[in-house]
């Protein structure tokens, strides 16, 4: 009798010890869980706040393979025409610094099967390196499991979010996606907010005529590539460039006409600028170019490939008349930007010499190339 009593104590005692250790693994799941939880909620809120496309997406890149435990996150975007990219390079987007970051010209090219009505679903697969190539262009050793994550706006496919993981059974077609599919609409709206909040910002820096960058760009540029130089020590060339006789081409042809000219002018002179090289217009038909690590001796060479890319080929004007055009382009260069002088001063003195070389040119004859003294 006594050994039953005891048996059942005992049996009881390791019952109720295996409960406490379930319990206590249920509390450890409960606290990892709210963990987690808590470190995707400030994950959220950091994107939210994100003030810009490279701060947003710099974030996702940094903070989501922590957040997540994954061994890779690249984006992908749907970006026909290059506008997205266009806009955020001159917008000062630092390109080398988002590796992960991919660029496709169609949706298609995402990989995911379209179905009238039917918006395109989370893909938790194996990892195949051909087939996921162009999601993980550069992945790591022993990539096993990958999640395709698109990225939806009013049933419109604006990218795929990519997470991959070496652990085989992160990512598999039985689990469930409400989780990514949640993590892929935040993202999805952060993005569409900060890539139209940046567009917005880009037209409200250039000119609507021309397309190039208009004044108020030009003056804070000019100011922060003078600071860049006083601390990495490169030199900055400015060109003033005016179109000759401009008013006779209004007054002759009409503003249309001289509306053509204008943009084919501002066509001409970026087809000989580099993609560090930035060009605004300063008002009517004068022009301004920032030349980035350039002296004064280059910087009139590309002066002068300028002046005669404008010279070399008569205008065509709607009505099909051929009109000739010249340009006369002042050039002033900053090689030493070490000094106590505010920037501003510095950026408003380089330019102010540019635009002295140019009055120079113009009456030297105009079609020609001054540089300040």
């Amino acid at each position: 009798m006594h050994e039953q009593q005891g048996a059942s104590v005992r049996e009881l005692m390791a019952e109720n010890a295996a409960l406490r250790r379930q319990l206590a693994s249920l509390i450890d799941q409960a606290e990892s869980n709210h963990a987690i939880m808590m470190r995707h909620q400030a994950f959220d809120l950091e994107l939210v706040g994100a003030g810009s496309f490279q701060e947003l997406v710099a974030t996702i890149f940094r903070q989501l393979p922590i957040v997540s435990s994954l061994d890779i996150v690249t984006l992908s975007l749907v970006d026909s025409g290059a506008d997205i990219f266009t806009v955020m390079h001159k917008l000062g987007v630092d390109f080398d610094s988002l590796p992960n970051l991919l660029f496709h010209e169609h949706p298609e090219e995402l990989g995911f099967d379209f179905e009238p009505g039917h918006p395109p679903r989370p893909r938790l697969v194996p990892y195949h390196p051909v087939s996921h190539a162009s999601a993980f262009p550069h992945p790591p050793a022993g990539l096993a499991s990958v999640a395709l994550v698109p990225l939806l706006r009013n049933k419109r496919l604006i990218g795929c979010l990519n997470l991959g993981s070496r652990d085989p059974s992160r990512f598999t077609p039985l689990l469930g996606t409400d989780f990514v599919e949640h993590m892929g609409s935040i993202i999805a709206i952060c993005l569409e907010n900060v890539i139209s909040n940046e567009m917005l910002k880009y037209i409200g820096l250039t000119d609507a005529l021309t397309g190039v960058y208009n004044r108020r760009y030009m003056d804070r540029r000019l100011a922060e590539e003078v600071g860049r130089a006083r601390r990495q020590g490169y030199s900055i060339a400015c060109m003033y460039i005016d179109v000759d006789h401009f008013k006779q081409v209004n007054d002759t042809h009409g503003h249309q006409a001289g509306d053509d000219v204008l943009r084919e002018v501002a066509s001409r002179i970026k087809d000989e600028l580099r993609m560090s090289d930035t060009l605004g217009r300063f008002g009517g038909e004068e022009f301004v170019v920032l030349l980035i690590d350039a002296d004064l001796e280059s910087a009139k060479l590309v002066a002068q490939r300028i002046r005669a890319g404008v010279a070399g080929q008569d205008f065509l004007l709607a009505e099909g008349e051929a009109l000739p055009v010249t340009v006369s382009i002042g050039v002033a260069a900053l090689d030493d930007a070490e000094g106590d002088d505010p920037i501003e001063d510095v950026a408003s003195a380089l330019v102010a010499q540019a635009d002295q070389a140019l009055y120079q040119a113009k009456q030297n004859g105009r079609n020609q190339v001054v540089s300040a003294a």
